[in-house]
This record gives structure tokens, sequence and C-alpha cells, in this order.
């Protein structure tokens, strides 16, 4: 999900998945017809925020006060999450393995239309209470595709190095594969309805089924952690102690967009593994080695 800082806002996709048939699942196939969410960029009046009863999204404080915690700690320990900001659009990213490598979806650097958003993209972070703001090498982006939109969502996935690297800051680390039914973080930056699409969003919520399965080794899953337009690329955690990375926030589905409604087979946000090519694209630019395209 992103945002189009040139005062548009994101529109649902129409495009309509008939009981998911294109997709392997490991779930039922859905009944009902429902919109599979990347959003396109155009004038509108909604504000897609997905909620499943009360929102859980928290910041920094809140959070740690709820969970008797150290705001600066937290602040320490999730500080590799930041904005990709590309032209008049912006997602969620963030530092993965190094302090110069960024993972996101692979629609916060195209377009509907396979297009790149912009010529020069940057990652924005804050750490010390400081803005850092570097260019991306968009020559480095590794994508399961160029054209997200056109396929199923479960090759929306890219990796990127950075020009510089940004010290300071913890990268996450990877985590281990994910399964249903796991406890989960989401923590990112970008809610378009979120201290102006900057502030940390922070909260726990529970990955569920398997919904699909990539030939290049990734993986669908739902989960019910609330999002906002903006948030794509955002991290699902895994881990109790050092936060590592297990998924990216993609999109939503819902056949009630735009209002809170239980979460369930018809109203649900997901996400994809970092796992097969998507992990070993990620090990790869960690290690700066070249991966065959």
């Amino acid at each position: 999900m992103m945002f189009n800082k040139g005062g548009m806002r994101a529109a649902a996709v129409s495009v309509f998945l008939l009981g998911l048939s294109a997709q392997a699942s490991a779930v039922p196939l859905f009944e009902r017809k429902i919109a599979d969410s990347r959003p396109v960029f155009a004038d509108a009046d909604v504000t897609p925020v997905v909620v499943f009863g009360r929102n859980s999204r928290r910041s920094v404080e809140d959070f740690a006060a709820e969970h008797k915690l150290s705001a600066t700690e937290l602040r320490r320990k999730f500080s590799a999450s930041g904005l990709i900001e590309c032209g008049a659009a912006h997602g969620a990213g963030q530092l993965t393995l190094t302090d110069d490598l960024v993972t996101t979806a692979a629609h916060v650097f195209y377009d509907e239309k396979g297009a790149p958003r912009a010529k020069t993209c940057f990652f924005v972070i804050e750490a010390d209470g400081k803005q850092i703001r570097t260019p991306i090498d968009l020559r480095s982006i590794v994508a399961g595709s160029t054209n997200p939109y056109a396929i199923e969502a479960v090759h929306d996935w890219a990796v990127a190095r950075l020009t510089r690297p940004v010290d300071g800051v913890t990268p996450y680390g990877l985590a281990d594969a994910a399964m249903p039914n796991t406890p989960v973080e989401f923590v990112a930056r970008g809610h378009i309805d979120w201290g102006d699409g900057r502030r940390l969003s922070m909260e726990k919520c529970v990955l569920h089924d398997q919904l699909s399965a990539g030939a290049e080794g990734t993986r669908e899953f739902s989960f019910d952690c609330e999002t906002g337009d903006g948030a794509s690329g955002g991290a699902v955690l895994l881990g109790a102690h050092e936060p590592a990375i297990g998924a990216i926030l993609v999109g939503w589905r819902s056949n009630k967009p735009f209002r809170s409604a239980p979460f369930s087979h018809t109203h649900y946000n997901f996400a994809v593994t970092i796992e097969g090519a998507f992990k070993k694209a990620v090990v790869a630019a960690a290690n700066k080695l070249v991966v065959a395209k």
C-alpha cells in the first residue's frame, strides 16, 4: 500500500480474484469476489485503512506503556524501519542484514503499468532524533516482478542497495520460515493517516493462513494487523528478542473496503515471505554478490 504525496490518494484497485483460482492455496478457495488491493494513484476521497475492529496500531510511546517496555529501547530496536520515497509516492522499507540494503514490495518501485515510479528514490530513516535521507541505487533492484500489478501478489517483493551505508542503525536479521497461526509484530512507517505518513507504527497480531506459494519459493499469508495505504513493504517481524523480518506487507483484500470488519477470509491484509529467490537476493546483496536475472 502506498500514498501519493502530491495531494492524490490511493484508490482501491478494481481487480477481482474469483476463488483465487490462479493461486495454489493451503486453505479452501474463497467463494466470494474480493478486491486485491495494490493501489493505483488517482483522485479519491477515501483513505484506505484496513482494520478488524479495535485499531491496534500504536506509537512507540503507547506500545512501550502498554507492554511495560522502554520507549528508548524500542526506538533503537526498530530503527531499521523507514520510508522509501520515489517521486511523489512513498512506501515502507527497512534495512535488512546490512546497513546499506533495504527490503520492500516491488510496487513501491514500479507503478501499475510496470514503469519505474521515479528516476531517483530515497530511503528515509530516523536515528537519534535526526532524519537521514539516503539515495537508492535503482540499478541494484532485484524484484520478483517489475510489473507487480499484472501478476499474483506472491511475486511482489524487491531488494535494493543504498548508495552509502546508514550509520548507527541495526538492520533486521532474517527470521526462520513463517508458519500459520504465528504471533508477529508489524512495524512500519508510511501509513497515510498516521503521523503525516512518517511516524512509526507498532502492533502485535497473528500470521494466519498460507494463501499461495510462488515458483521462486515465496509464500503469501493473511494476517490481522491493521494497515493503511503508504505502509506497503513494511516489516512483519518474528522472534521475541532481537527483531527478525519474516515477511513484508503487500496489500489487502476485502469485500468491505474502508470499513472496520472482523478478520475473515473476505477481509484481511496479506504479506509475502522472505524465502526462496527473495531470501537469495537479500543474502547475495548483503554479501555484495551479483544475482543472475
